[in-house]
């Protein structure tokens, strides 16, 4: 019997959004838990702060909801979790649900963690289309934690969407030194 490898981190989502081709969108949407710990809310899972957590309180699944006022193009969940700090409270089965509203969504992901410590990418491309997902509603389903523990811990959660590319921003590459005299707007 072979022993399961460690999930790897993924990149800080800090350095993606520097790269300018996302964008962080979580604080347009509406944000509820299935239940919390008092103190141990969305506003700790949103507060840039990886010492900071969602506590669940109750059975599972244990379910974030992200509902947006308009459909949304969705190109990728981060989630940190750091089995060292939260062991049996680590999430290792979660599943990715989308749709208009609570009575449509489907699930699009399914993801098994081992022992996961940093951020965990998840992308929400469209396997047929290779577009990124347009959707009204993310809901996050944690399916069981480390250790069969009952209630789950989240650290931090990001939604990002793609940065669209305008044409104003589009010149051509300015090589001559005439050219690259005149290339910025004062």
């Amino acid at each position: 019997m072979t022993t399961p490898t460690k999930t790897p981190p993924g990149a800080d989502p800090k350095q993606l959004e520097r790269t300018g081709t996302v964008r962080e969108i979580g604080s347009q949407a509406v944000w509820s838990l299935s239940s919390c710990k008092p103190g141990f809310g969305v506003d700790q899972l949103r507060d840039d702060n990886l010492e900071t957590y969602w506590q669940s309180d109750g059975s599972q699944p244990h379910l974030v909801n992200i509902q947006f006022r308009r459909r949304t193009t969705v190109k990728m969940l981060c989630i940190y979790a750091d089995y060292k700090s939260d062991e049996s409270y680590t999430p290792s089965k979660i599943s990715v649900r989308v749709g208009n509203n609570f009575h449509n969504l489907q699930e699009i992901r399914q993801l098994e963690m081992v022992e996961p410590s940093g951020w965990i990418h998840i992308s929400l491309i469209n396997q047929r289309t290779n577009e990124p997902i347009s959707t009204f509603m993310i809901q996050i389903a944690v399916l069981a934690n480390h250790q069969n523990g009952r209630d789950t811990h989240m650290r931090q959660i990001k939604v990002y969407t793609p940065v669209e590319e305008s044409s104003i921003g589009k010149f051509p590459r300015c090589t001559t030194v005439d050219f690259m005299m005149y290339r910025t707007i004062r």
